[in-house]
């Protein structure tokens, strides 16, 4: 099958299962933004010092792959896609990000104090990462505009990306 099919030609895309919506849907553009984060932690990830940064932008995307499926299911799909074996975000999920906060908070000794101007010590990798940190905040007001807009979204999902920024946050500051 080729990569380009066609499909997207007039304004409209597809969600799981073959839903149909258009190409300014909202959910779309959560999607699109989370898929945008993903790619910018690929380039943090390939220039990144430390092998614990390497680890958990490896073990982040896995998990923005759960979140982006999980956004483009509608609500009349989500009993088919748990049952075709699709995860959900969960407290746990969150919960990983939060332990992960602390020890890199306690491991390293880093706490959020002035502003931080991004390059500003001259660390690349540090750079790619607070690139990933404002990405990451667009990404969560996009998917709470689709949570104002619809009833059905994983409230653990705004509660993850809420989380992120500050890991990413913090990562930098250890790649510092």
């Amino acid at each position: 099958m080729s990569i380009s099919t066609k499909r997207g030609d007039d304004g409209f895309t597809d969600l799981m299962y073959g839903r149909r919506v258009s190409k300014s849907d909202l959910r779309v553009a959560a999607c699109g933004a989370i898929d945008e984060l993903n790619a910018a932690m690929g380039v943090a990830r390939v220039s990144a010092e430390k092998a614990v940064t390497r680890t958990a932008l490896a073990e982040i995307q896995a998990e923005l792959i759960v979140i982006m499926g999980e956004l483009m299911t509608l609500d009349e799909d989500r009993e088919r896609y748990f049952k075709d074996g699709y995860k959900a975000a969960t407290a746990e999920t969150v919960d990983g990000l939060t332990r992960r906060v602390e020890k890199l908070e306690d491991g390293q000794g880093i706490r959020a104090g002035d502003w931080v101007v991004p390059g500003e010590k001259g660390s690349l990798s540090s750079a790619h990462l607070d690139v990933c940190r404002v990405v990451s905040r667009r990404a969560e007001r996009a998917v709470a505009a689709v949570a104002e807009s619809e009833a059905q979204i994983n409230p653990e999902i705004l509660r993850y990306l809420n989380r992120l920024s500050d890991v990413f946050w913090l990562l930098a500051r250890a790649e510092e």
